[in-house]
């Protein structure tokens, strides 16, 4: 390290992102310190992955307990299911310390220096933290910036975080409304239907667009609204938009027309999470001090490097990760970019796949995808001129999943019929989560469904699932 420098790396922002990081830069030999004003671990380990596990998988035991049918196929009978709402918020209280006491530690044990308060850039190679003694400036060769994101409240919606509230409420299960609506019906949204519906709460879904789950893929949403919203005490409200929502009891939601904004219904509910995604934390970060402009939407530009850009030219010394970027606001999404930019930073030239990442939905059953949707993979092939393969595959033709009695999902995988290139793998079932790395995994090493077919997959597993899909699937050299 140049003795000019106060630090090789300055990191600011503590999420899982700047976290990881943090861990590569001090394991490559680079002087490191992060920077955090509010809880380490941002929002992944506070208000997001970790509490919002913790929470459905409690709730998922109730719903499995209490299900009798599902019970009693395998000869188990059992008694009337209780269960203690502030026990399951603590359980995920104490989940959300632990993990955050393992990362602060884990900073600690390998010399990482925190430095508590807010900071912010100023200037090329400076940072200043503001903490109630006052500020203080520090230097360093390079500077990475990891600010996160925050919930978007679209207009016309007032939080009070009582009875209306996003998900960093929610996540503290303060109370069960008996009646809640819910903004959104992406992962966060169907998540928390999820967890309310298994605690005996009636769920009301509003969605903007004409259908329900639109990022998922078609054939997976299709099912997922059979086995996540038509069975449960859910019902919904698509193609329109919550104009007004004021909070109180009973809560007021002013439900529009998509096309013509003329209110169509009115409801009155005993709660609101809205769910209508994510915007990145980039203001007040000194973003100004080095004339850098966001997007339209706030996002940080940078390229494949992770360097942040200025009028369209990197900015040396400068990097961004996460979701600031607005590239994929996951928190793995955002570890992989911290150890990408680490290692643009020691002249290793690596990029990003963003195509290789998964993602998942921890309701029950599981969600998860990884690539492309159907209809963008066919868009794709029609600009470039080649043919798409989709084969499908399915829960209730495998032997562990019968065994399970979980036996309804589908596994679709989406390839190239020339090259048999995998473009995307989407999965609803049991464990779709922990079923999606294999596909991941082939993407990123570039193999072919053709290779895929000829692995052995053990059996009985639910690894078959997709090992039956790679066989179905037929190339055309």
């Amino acid at each position: 390290m140049s003795s000019s420098f106060d630090y090789d790396l300055i990191i600011v922002g503590a999420g899982v992102g700047g976290h990881g990081a943090a861990l590569h830069a001090v394991k490559s030999g680079l002087k490191t310190a992060i920077i955090e004003a509010a809880d380490m671990g941002g929002t992944c380990v506070n208000r997001g992955c970790i509490p919002s596990k913790a929470l459905l998988a409690a709730s998922g035991r109730v719903r499995e307990l209490r299900d009798r049918h599902h019970l009693q196929s395998f000869g188990i009978q059992v008694g009337d299911v209780q269960f203690d709402r502030s026990a399951i918020a603590d359980h995920a209280g104490n989940l959300v310390s632990k993990i955050q006491g393992d990362l602060t530690n884990s900073l600690t044990r390998l010399g990482v220096d925190t430095l508590r308060g807010w900071g912010k850039l100023a200037g090329a190679q400076k940072v200043t933290v503001t903490t109630a003694d006052g500020d203080k400036t520090y230097t360093a060769k390079d500077i990475m910036l990891s600010p996160g994101s925050i919930p978007f409240v679209p207009p016309g919606i007032e939080t009070d975080g009582k009875t209306v509230f996003t998900s960093d409420e929610a996540i503290k299960l303060d109370w069960l409304p008996p009646w809640v609506a819910i903004i959104g019906s992406g992962y966060i949204g169907l998540e928390f239907s999820d967890v309310y519906t298994a605690l005996g709460c009636e769920v009301s879904i509003i969605e903007a667009l004409p259908q329900l789950m639109p990022t998922f893929d078609p054939d997976i949403a299709k099912i997922a609204k059979r086995v996540l919203i038509d069975p449960r005490d859910i019902d919904t409200h698509v193609g329109v938009i919550a104009k007004t929502v004021t909070p109180g009891s009973p809560v007021k939601i002013e439900l529009a027309d998509l096309k013509t904004q003329e209110i169509v219904e009115v409801l009155e509910v005993d709660a609101c999470l809205v769910a209508t995604g994510r915007i990145p934390a980039t203001k007040n970060i000194g973003l100004e001090s080095l004339a850098i402009e966001t997007d339209r939407r706030g996002f940080i530009p940078v390229n494949d490097r992770l360097e942040v850009l200025r009028d369209g030219e990197p900015i040396p010394h400068l990097w961004a990760i996460g979701d600031a970027t607005g590239k994929m606001m996951l928190a793995h999404a955002a570890s992989a970019q911290g150890v990408v930019a680490v290692e643009n930073i020691l002249d290793h030239h690596r990029t990003i796949d963003y195509r290789s990442i998964p993602a998942a939905a921890f309701t029950h059953p599981e969600v998860s995808f990884v690539g492309m949707t159907e209809p963008a993979a066919q868009e794709l092939a029609e600009a470039e001129g080649f043919k798409i393969g989709s084969v499908r595959s399915y829960f209730k033709a495998n032997s562990k999943a019968l065994a399970e009695n979980e036996s309804d999902g589908l596994a679709k995988v989406i390839y190239r019929k020339d090259t048999g290139e995998i473009l995307g793998t989407h999965i609803i079932g049991i464990h779709a989560a922990d079923l999606i790395q294999e596909v991941a995994n082939a993407i990123a090493q570039g193999q072919t469904v053709q290779a895929l077919s000829f692995i052995v997959h053990t059996h009985p597993t639910l690894s078959e699932v997709l090992d039956e899909a790679f066989k179905r699937a037929e190339v055309t050299t």
